[in-house]
């Protein structure tokens, strides 16, 4: 009888150990895709500030201010939804970076027409804004999954 209860307790065991190390993979494949995420929000944060600064003078409290106010806001949001413990409080962060992701997409728009900007530079931004946009969806919608 012991045996079998070692046994038993040994196959527990062995379960729970199973799926520990399936969540340890899945944690450490999430956290390379949050670090690939988080360089691409930088790249696009340090390219935003670089374009901007031929912006004309008059925009300076305008849509130059806005822009990189907006494009901070993504990854600053992003950076302080992953320091808070709760789900739907991370959740909350993630949709608010999401919301200046596409702020900034609006902002780039207008800074191509009204001629602040240069076509290669938006080709340039307007990519990197789709492509964190998409990867922000996929965490929403995974943190949205698990509730």
């Amino acid at each position: 009888m012991n045996c079998i209860i070692f046994v038993g307790v040994f196959y527990i065991a062995t379960a729970q150990v199973q799926e520990i190390k399936k969540t340890i993979n899945q944690e450490i494949k999430m956290n390379i895709y949050q670090e690939n995420l988080k360089k691409k929000m930088d790249k696009y944060v340090r390219f935003i500030y670089s374009a901007t600064k031929n912006f004309p003078k008059d925009e300076t409290y305008g849509v130059t201010s806005q822009l990189r106010r907006a494009a901070l806001s993504v990854i600053l949001n992003y950076i302080e939804g992953y320091a808070r413990r709760k789900l739907l409080v991370r959740l909350n962060f993630l949709e608010i970076s999401y919301g200046s992701i596409q702020e900034t997409k609006y902002l780039l728009d207008l800074s191509l027409n009204e001629k602040y900007l240069k076509q290669d530079d938006y080709n340039v931004s307007f990519q990197l804004a789709e492509e964190i946009g998409a990867m922000l969806w996929k965490e929403i919608m995974n943190i949205e999954s698990k509730e």
